[in-house]
């Protein structure tokens, strides 16, 4: 049988015409305003010429616009709308994920980047490829990144749509296609500078509107104080649990390791991240701008769990939800907005233009990013696209984001008939953060590891994390939310204009709890379940926090065995491809010489043309290097001027199968990274 036409909701039709039309003017302008403004240097400034410019913006992104794209972009539209709605009706333990966000940080500035930043890649993916000589690596991790990508995206998009319908009326269509429009105009016109600016300027609006709430919420219960004391006592303030207990949907442990290896994995080996990375000039820049980012994280993640407590402050005596005003626990900060700041009028449609803002400029960022990992992981290796010019790369690259645009918008869509697929999201992003942090792991940290290894630890792993994650659907678990009251409720508790909605079926049909940046936040709090289980059960009752965590452990485990097992002396590789403290600790340990090969495929970040690189383990070497940069970190890349001694001098035997048939002037100085 057919589902009956959608019906608006009471509330929309409650508010009078003049009310709608400042939200719908306030919500039109901001959007036209957040597209303008990026794109204002398209037509007014130095525009994009070559592959590199659309894809790293060079020299033209300032650190402190750097350091609110990445926050942006660890902190999506979950963070402004499904934060508050998780402390309202289930408590702070998700709070508790900053530690390991936080604790992600420096391992990425100190063990990822040191690897990426001299090797003159456009594709975090290329490194894979480098260091393993194995399309097939590049490949799994690269399609792993755009499948994962495609339908977190598909899930991003969609997430404003049903608030914007619910609240001011839009129909949920017409929102997928104005985002999917106006981030096609956006990869066609803007490149990553564009994505950039984008997302400066809806972080600065979200912290502006957070901070707006605050403020609001401590007028009406009377000072900031109650903001904090209210939540704690009634038991929305609890941290440091430590239970021990694997199959707890979070406690202070899960919380803390499934977010470090899931931020690992965005952090260090998501292409819209590391693109940002290789976009700075210097990797000092590198460093300080990841290392400064942690109290911005810190002091936004906080913002929005603040932002709960103020609205659960209000509302702590008269639930929303329960009294029937709302439907779902996400339209409890759309409600509050719409409730609370009824006497200042826009104010509702700038709060829901940031949703929508929100959504496109994840879109925008991440259609630059798999246009680029598709051109160079897949295309660009296709005979009919090789030796074309840098011009016709980029118009590719351009005509893929397109593509992907439209593909995100079917996928938008899709989920708004079919609620499986919001899951099937949510678990093909835990399944496969692990796998993709474990091979990154193999190819930076472990010297045995081989392309046969990295291969086999990528499938295996994907295999039984795939197996857990979909077998935990088979396995009954209670729902439970905090209790919460009606008791307080009086006539005076909402704002006069504020009635109970008609529940259409678009909305009973159409879940709104889809935000998708993090994976684990869009699963149900679940209640622990004493008895005994027999295996296969007990293993999928294990706590998603812990997936990546499974599958990073395993692709290790699985590659050290297997390219133990399969080592050979065609696995030899560049040994600037390893972590470089790694590489020094490999020469000091007992055994048989690994060997190396250069290879002329890294091309080092800003080296000059007629640079040629040498091995650091080149024997031909004199002792007496004068370093021409002074190295601020053990870590950081040095730059060296040798004088190379005359071609006729040959390379000692124990190398000379890696360096054979090179010819280097006499008196050249050449640069040497290490």
């Amino acid at each position: 049988m057919a589902p009956p036409p959608t019906a608006p909701s009471e509330r929309f039709m409650a508010r009078t015409f003049l009310d709608l039309l400042w939200d719908y003017g306030v919500f039109v302008l901001f959007i036209i305003f957040s597209t303008l403004v990026p794109l204002w240097g398209r037509f007014f400034g130095k525009k994009e010429k070559t592959k590199a410019d659309y894809v790293f913006g060079l020299g033209t992104i300032s650190m402190g616009a750097m350091m609110l794209s990445i926050a942006r972009g660890t902190l999506g539209v979950r963070s402004f709308l499904g934060y508050p709605s998780e402390l309202f009706y289930r408590g702070s333990a998700m709070w508790e994920t900053l530690y390991g966000m936080v604790t992600a940080y420096p391992i990425v500035c100190f063990v990822f980047i040191p690897v990426y930043f001299n090797l003159g890649v456009t594709s975090v993916y290329q490194y894979l490829d480098l260091r393993f000589n194995s399309r097939i690596v590049r490949c799994l991790a690269s399609g792993t990144y755009v499948v994962r990508s495609l339908l977190n995206l598909g899930v991003t998009v969609y997430t404003p749509t049903v608030a914007l319908n619910t609240v001011i009326g839009i129909p949920y269509w017409v929102s997928l296609l104005g985002i999917s429009v106006i981030s096609i105009i956006f990869n066609l016109l803007g490149g990553l500078k564009a994505a950039i600016m984008a997302d400066v300027i809806q972080g600065v609006t979200m912290i502006l509107i957070s901070i707006g709430i605050i403020i609001q919420s401590m007028v009406t219960v009377g000072g900031f104080g109650k903001i904090f004391t209210i939540p704690a006592e009634n038991g929305r303030l609890n941290f440091f649990n430590f239970t021990g207990d694997f199959t707890i949907r979070v406690d202070t442990t899960s919380a803390w390791l499934g977010q470090l290896f899931m931020s690992l994995s965005i952090f260090g080996c998501q292409q819209n991240f590391v693109q940002r990375y290789l976009s700075m000039s210097t990797f000092k820049e590198v460093r300080r701008t990841l290392m400064s980012n942690i109290p911005v994280v810190v002091t936004l993640f906080s913002l929005a769990w603040i932002v709960g407590m103020g609205v659960y402050s209000v509302y702590a005596d008269c639930d929303p939800m329960t009294e029937g005003y709302i439907n779902k626990m996400d339209e409890i900060l759309p409600f509050f907005v719409e409730d609370k700041f009824s006497y200042l009028p826009g104010v509702l449609g700038l709060f829901m233009a940031s949703l929508f803002n929100g959504a496109l400029s994840l879109n925008v960022s991440n259609l630059n990013s798999l246009a680029t990992v598709t051109w160079e992981d897949f295309l660009s290796q296709l005979p009919r696209f090789k030796g074309i010019s840098d011009k016709q790369q980029l118009t590719i690259i351009k005509f893929i984001g397109s593509v992907y645009g439209v593909m995100v918008m079917g996928v938008g869509f899709a989920v708004g008939l079919l609620s499986g697929v919001i899951e099937s999201s949510m678990l093909m992003t835990s399944a496969t953060s692990g796998p993709l942090l474990g091979v990154f792991l193999l190819a930076m940290l472990v010297p045995v590891a081989n392309w046969k290894g990295a291969a086999c630890g990528m499938i295996v792993s994907h295999i039984i994390t795939l197996w857990i994650t979909f077998g935990s659907l088979t396995v009954n678990k209670e729902t439970v939310l905090l209790p919460t009251t009606i008791e307080g409720c009086t006539n005076e508790t909402f704002s006069a204009g504020i009635i109970k909605p008609s529940k259409s079926w678009l909305l009973s049909n159409t879940p709104l709890e889809v935000e998708s940046d993090f994976s684990y936040l869009d699963g149900p709090s679940e209640v622990h379940i004493p008895e005994a289980r027999q295996f296969p059960e007990n293993l999928y009752s294990i706590s998603y926090m812990y997936y990546s965590l499974i599958g990073t452990f395993l692709t290790v485990t699985i590659g050290i065995l297997v390219s133990y097992l399969t080592q050979n002396r065609d696995d030899a590789y560049d040994h600037k491809l390893l972590h470089p403290a790694v590489y020094r600790l490999s020469r000091m340990l007992p055994g048989k010489p690994r060997r190396y090969v250069n290879n002329p495929d890294i091309r080092p970040k800003h080296a000059p043309a007629t640079s040629k690189k040498i091995p650091l383990d080149n024997p031909a070497f004199e002792p007496g290097m004068e370093s021409i940069h002074g190295k601020k970190s053990p870590l950081e890349p040095s730059v060296f001027v040798v004088n190379t001694p005359p071609a006729s001098s040959s390379v000692p035997s124990a190398e000379s199968a890696a360096f054979t048939n090179r010819q280097l002037d006499c008196g050249e100085l050449t640069e040497v990274r290490t």
